[in-house]
């Protein structure tokens, strides 16, 4: 881009589409941004290698016809030069530019590791632990039982929120001093109520508090929310999803990241992971940068309570090791397991933190004060989604409405291919440490525009390209339903995709996962004309009660051919972008509108040490030009 961009020539000639649009994407587009700029009527083609193809080439069936063994194609990735990623150096920011305020660099976080690591192993801090999680377990226990008046729902709503005093009664230190301050907070007098630490000390006796006595409190906001949900996963299985880190962060990748586990205090008592107590730290994340990630060091304790019933608790350990600063504190939060006669579960899962808000973006404010945004809710949904993607991936092959067929070997690389996508996408565009955002200084963009270095793309033969991602959020007064629909859908994507733009859009080959045809892995392709095709899309769309997302690659022909044919999903290189769409605002209260974020991975010859002012200037222009033509499209859909 800038400089090496503008010396390019407009006539581009690569030997595959992979590496036009991973290798040179970001000049393709900045074209067609000035190009809309000039006429949101029309856009130009950009010229490129024609290549003319069709379905039978990309290794798709039309059944009975043609044998998927039969097409040419090689079954072996050995000998195929694809393109490969890996980490840059961090990044140094671009002149004018602002580090986000979540930055941290990867020493401190070993640092901090080792410290936690060797405190654990000493005896009396394991003693400590152990007393903490077993508290832990037997409140989650109650939490998770207990109905009125310790949960209640408001009207005409379905979400249950925590009385915090009748917590305070239930599992904290309650002298007189304190009851008298409840009694004050439920007759609606004056008050001041610390935060849900049961360890606290209350002062009793004298109501007069000095500045010398007076109860300083840390400004954490409390959220707690409780679900219930039925899961198609026998108990056994669910612990090992929870208590398996690389698992819990895989299943759960749209929530954790950076999960590192520190040691195990106690190990199991029976071989299964009934009675076993592990230290971990992790990051818990939406998909945004715009809402700082939540780190905690917490223990993770296991138990078999009855013979058909597990419990899985989380309390964090920052009372028992101190910090200089606490931003969140997660409180003891899990779920009970229960099984069900049909091999299914009864999970009962509680969520329950403290967490420093303060500088919490405003648009994502009544979301995230609300609870709604990390809340029970999500955890139950992700995991009924790891269900429905099993499931999807043992069955069978059946033919699409357009008659095109993918064997079943190509359906699990696809599966696999598309799992790998999504989850890169959520990794890619959240605020975790490990993620240097930079802010786009004043001067050139939009404030709420960030961006940051991803994995460099290494093409067999050529010099690394470094990858840039950039997104931003914004409100819109649309339901989420019709803005997910209008993003996902085959018919209405050359209304806001710049290399879509006045081409026609198919669907050439789906996989519907779960129940809800609307949550499907899509091949897309974009033809010039009937037989020139231009790009081919790889896309996952789904969604559940707490949001919606639609994200998607490019993926060059070669590519797309073998894994359709059951090639190893490893060896094509994915460059995710996509669309996470939440509520604006939590169930029941008032009209519903969208909080749309919008994110862009593309590959350019970007120095980590200098972005030049003409990049960054795009960068804001494809974000603007894209959130401006889903809003004109919408509004004239509406």
């Amino acid at each position: 881009m800038g400089e090496n961009g503008a010396n390019r020539n407009d006539d581009i000639q690569e030997e595959n589409l992979e590496e036009e649009f991973n290798n040179g994407g970001f000049d393709i587009i900045e074209n067609r941004v000035e190009a809309r700029k000039d006429s949101m009527e029309a856009l130009p083609a950009a010229s490129r290698d024609e290549i003319e193809v069709d379905d039978n080439q990309l290794g798709l069936d039309h059944p009975p016809e043609m044998n998927p063994e039969d097409d040419g194609i090689s079954q072996s990735n050995e000998d195929v030069g694809f393109p490969t990623l890996y980490n840059p150096q961090s990044p140094q920011n671009s002149p004018g530019s602002e580090s986000s305020t979540n930055v941290r660099t990867d020493h401190m976080h070993r640092a901090s590791d080792l410290l936690m690591v060797i405190s654990i192993g000493v005896d009396l801090n394991k003693n400590k632990i152990i007393g903490q999680a077993i508290e832990a377990m037997e409140e989650l226990i109650k939490m998770a039982s207990k109905g009125e008046p310790l949960w209640q729902r408001k009207r005409n709503s379905e979400i249950e929120s925590l009385n915090g005093l009748q917590y305070l009664r239930e599992f904290g230190s309650v002298d007189a001093t304190m009851e008298e301050i409840i009694r004050m907070v439920e007759i609606g007098e004056p008050q001041c109520l610390p935060s849900f630490d049961c360890k606290n000390e209350f002062p009793s006796g004298s109501h007069d508090m000095t500045s010398s006595s007076k109860l300083e409190f840390e400004p954490l906001h409390i959220e707690a929310s409780r679900e219930i949900g039925f899961v198609n996963m026998n108990p056994i299985n669910i612990v090992e999803l929870l208590m398996n880190s690389k698992q819990w962060s895989t299943t759960f990748s749209n929530i954790v990241s950076r999960t590192t586990l520190l040691g195990v205090i106690l190990d199991s008592v029976d071989g299964s992971y009934n009675g076993m107590l592990q230290v971990m730290t992790a990051e818990f994340h939406q998909s945004t940068p715009l809402v700082p990630a939540r780190q905690s060091y917490f223990a993770r304790y296991c138990r078999k309570l009855t013979y058909e019933t597990w419990g899985v608790v989380d309390v964090s350990l920052e009372n028992l090791f101190p910090y200089p600063q606490v931003q969140f504190r997660r409180r003891p939060s899990g779920c009970l397991i229960q099984e069900m006669p049909n091999g299914s579960s009864k999970v009962t899962w509680v969520e329950h933190v403290e967490v420093d808000n303060r500088s919490l973006h405003p648009i994502f404010l009544p979301i995230v004060s609300s609870g709604f945004a990390f809340s029970a809710k999500r955890w139950i949904a992700m995991i009924n989604r790891h269900c429905q993607w099993l499931a999807t991936s043992l069955a069978r092959s059946t033919s699409t409405d357009a008659g095109v067929l993918i064997p079943q070997s190509g359906r699990e690389s696809l599966l696999k291919v598309t799992e790998r996508m999504t989850r890169n996408f959520f990794m890619n565009i959240s605020s975790s440490t490990e993620n240097l955002w930079m802010q786009l200084p004043i001067n050139i963009g939009a404030e709420d525009v960030r961006f940051r270095f991803g994995n460099t793309l290494v093409f067999p033969g050529k010099p690394p390209s470094n990858t840039i991602i950039f997104t931003t959020s914004l409100r819109l007064p649309i339901p989420t339903k019709i803005l997910f629909d209008f993003l996902r859908h085959e018919h209405s994507r050359n209304k806001w995709d710049l290399l879509s733009n006045e081409r026609s859009v198919r669907e050439l080959a789906y996989i519907i996962n779960g129940e809800n045809p609307e949550n499907r892995v899509s091949v897309m392709q974009v033809n010039s004309s009937p037989s020139k095709i231009e790009i081919l899309y790889l896309q996952e769309s789904f969604s559940d009660e707490t949001g919606s997302y639609v994200v998607y690659a490019p993926i060059d022909i070669f590519a797309m051919s073998m894994i359709l044919n059951g090639g190893n999903p490893n060896f094509a290189a994915i460059l995710p972008s996509g669309f996470s769409i939440l509520p604006d605002k939590p169930p029941g209260q008032g009209d519903e509108g969208s909080i749309l974020t919008i994110a862009f991975h593309s590959a350019d010859s970007l120095s980590t040490d200098y972005i030049p002012p003409a990049t960054l200037k795009t960068i804001d222009a494809v974000l603007t030009t894209t959130a401006a033509s889903i809003k004109d499209a919408i509004k004239f859909k509406t």
